[in-house]
């Protein structure tokens, strides 16, 4: 008779252990970077592809001519392999017999049952590592226009460099503050600037709700006289309000503040990363602006290639993560590996407007 426990060690079983796991909330990839249905694809190589806002208008016609004719929108089109993304968890049998963490003291918990437990907590600790690289990329695409993947052959040995750029040209992406009139300094026009990178936006018509402010540039722009005068409630123009609270790990959001007519919501980036060389660094540069609008850009995921626990060929899975077990019988010792390939890309031509040291 066969066995009709399922076998928690198949790839399958794997896949849908992970797909269980409750994503760790995140700021740049939930708000602007989200994936949809036509965004995993069933190839190791995505597509990207973008159009330029629209506003030309209708003209005149005379009676004697039927219509004129409107062309089309070009779009822009690539095709991107996009670096894998494959963290591991080494299982060595002596730790099956120490107690684990959180587990009771003297627990009852025998060796395979903390095998399983041990398994669904690596590939939850793999998944949020996997997470926080696409944090980090969705916020290098916004603030470059570009990213570049560095690959790793081990922990230390650097692989090839995979650089993606979107847009030839940083014109259309980029906004300076002028050098004699930083923020927080006299003669500073923090509101005409945002209002000119809202307008850079607006021009193509592309949407500007939402202004990124490193933790420097947010003390600059509360310590600026004109805010302040007209944040008081007897000034006579309305100006919004600040209302501080914590709405993601890191993200402090601050309110909504109205900038000559243009509405946004402020937010705070204050969250850090620890990078490849151990050094804690922010996500987002602390004297930096940046303005965009939600979903403007999407998460897109390459298919893995692999041979799965059990067999001996290639299979091509399809998924924003894809789980493998190795065992080394031998040595006894078991490695849990989840891997991805995101490529965090816009949706429109610059849909988000970056100003560097702004104070």
């Amino acid at each position: 008779m066969a066995d009709p426990m399922i076998n928690l060690l198949s790839t399958n079983s794997l896949i849908a252990m992970t797909e269980e796991i409750v994503p760790r909330q995140t700021f740049f990839r939930d708000r602007y970077f989200p994936t949809g249905e036509g965004d995993i694809f069933t190839t190791d190589e995505v597509l990207t592809e973008y159009q330029k806002g629209n506003r030309k208008m209708a003209a005149f016609v005379s009676d004697r001519v039927g219509d004129i004719p409107i062309d089309r929108l070009g779009f822009s089109i690539r095709a991107y392999r996009p670096a894998r993304v494959a963290p591991s968890r080494v299982l060595y049998a002596d730790e099956l017999n120490k107690r684990g963490f959180g587990e009771a003291l003297y627990s009852n918990l025998t060796p395979a049952q903390r095998a399983a437990r041990m398994q669904l907590k690596d590939l939850t600790e793999l998944d949020e590592a996997i997470t926080r690289r696409e944090e980090w990329m969705a916020v290098q695409v916004m603030i470059n226009n570009a990213c570049t993947m560095q690959t790793y052959i081990d922990g230390e040995q650097k692989g090839d460099v995979k650089y993606v750029r979107f847009y030839e040209s940083t014109s259309d992406h980029t906004y300076t503050v002028a050098q004699d009139k930083k923020w927080g300094e006299v003669g500073a026009n923090i509101r005409g600037d945002v209002k000119a990178m809202c307008d850079m936006l607006t021009t193509r018509g592309l949407p500007a709700e939402d202004l990124l402010l490193g933790p420097d540039a947010y003390d600059a722009l509360l310590s600026d006289e004109t805010i302040v005068s007209l944040l008081k409630k007897d000034s006579g123009v309305d100006v919004g309000s600040v209302r501080e609270a914590i709405k993601y790990p890191g993200i402090v959001y601050a309110g909504k503040l109205n900038f000559l007519g243009n509405e946004l919501n402020v937010f705070v980036v204050n969250e850090t990363y620890v990078d490849e060389d151990e050094e804690t660094k922010p996500f987002f540069p602390v004297d930096a602006a940046l303005v965009t609008a939600p979903n403007c850009g999407h998460l897109l995921y390459g298919a893995v290639t692999q041979i799965n626990f059990g067999d001996d060929k290639f299979s091509t899975i399809a998924g924003k993560r894809v789980p493998k077990l190795v065992v080394d019988q031998e040595n006894d010792i078991r490695k849990i590996r989840l891997t991805a390939r995101p490529l965090a890309s816009p949706v429109a031509y610059c849909p988000y407007v970056f100003a560097a040291e702004v104070c």
